[in-house]
């Protein structure tokens, strides 16, 4: 009985201690606002200004080419914009929305060892975890429970220790086709990608014709078609491309940005 109580004791120690893959594994960093607003971003496809916080540290080691340190917490603060009685975005003296409420916050840690917890097939990133917390900093079982697409989205940018909008402060951003795309002229492409929008919108292709996606965005894409083809993850600079073989219309999102929507009409 002595040695039973033993091992139970020593079960549950290791239980208790055991680490796994999850987002539960992070708290929510209420003092963000204490680190670096190191980005701000205006999602034109779901209305949202978004700000990127950073530590001090963080910041300074990206700056100088160092890894990002272990203990890093990036936070990701959604807010909803200020809309005029069409729903439209408006936007301040400087072209920029401007935020009205929190929506969530999207946070990503990097301690060691993080990440070795996920199965083999897994898009892993590094030692990052991701979680979602709502505005006001309560888990949200929603939002963590899809969390793999922040793994899917960032995995691309592996040399960036899978975090982009921090290389651009050393830049290490990758290099090809930084050059801006006007609005409506597609750069290498039938469909450009600007500002996490189809350019245009609706498009005609021919059935049997591969039809080509040019990213224009920071961030990557990925084409899906409803009830037919996806494309590879494809980032800033690079193109993509599918083929339907039926005449018909078919609507499209972005496979990591589910709001961005589009509509290719096949001949």
């Amino acid at each position: 009985m002595h040695v039973t109580k033993t091992l139970l004791a020593v079960c549950g120690v290791l239980v208790s201690t055991a680490v796994f893959a999850g987002p539960e594994k992070i708290k929510f960093p209420s003092d963000y606002l204490r680190g670096v607003l190191y980005q701000t971003l205006d999602r034109p496809d779901n209305k949202q200004y978004r700000e990127l916080y950073a530590p001090a540290s963080a910041v300074e080691a990206v700056k100088k080419g160092q890894p990002i340190p272990y203990g890093t917490v990036l936070t990701l603060v959604q807010w909803s914009v200020q809309q005029d009685a069409q729903g439209n975005p408006l936007k301040d003296p400087n072209g920029r929305f401007i935020k009205k409420d929190i929506l969530a916050h999207t946070v990503m840690q990097k301690e060691q060892g993080w990440g070795a917890d996920y199965p083999s097939d897994w898009p892993r990133n590094g030692e990052w975890e991701y979680a979602v917390f709502t505005a006001d900093g309560q888990p949200n079982p929603k939002g963590n429970a899809n969390n793999k697409s922040c793994f899917t989205c960032h995995l691309p940018h592996a040399k960036q220790d899978f975090v982009i909008s921090l290389a651009k402060l050393n830049g290490t951003f990758p290099k090809e086709g930084q050059t801006l795309v006007k609005k409506g002229a597609p750069r290498g492409g039938d469909v450009n990608i600007a500002s996490f929008a189809f350019l245009p919108a609706k498009i005609t292709a021919v059935a049997g014709k591969a039809l080509t996606f040019f990213n224009s965005d920071d961030t990557p894409h990925q084409i899906t078609v409803a009830n037919g083809p996806r494309t590879e993850v494809f980032l800033r600079g690079q193109k993509a491309s599918l083929t339907i073989d039926k005449p018909g219309e078919y609507n499209y999102i972005c496979g990591l940005h589910p709001s961005m929507k589009g509509v290719i009409e096949v001949k």
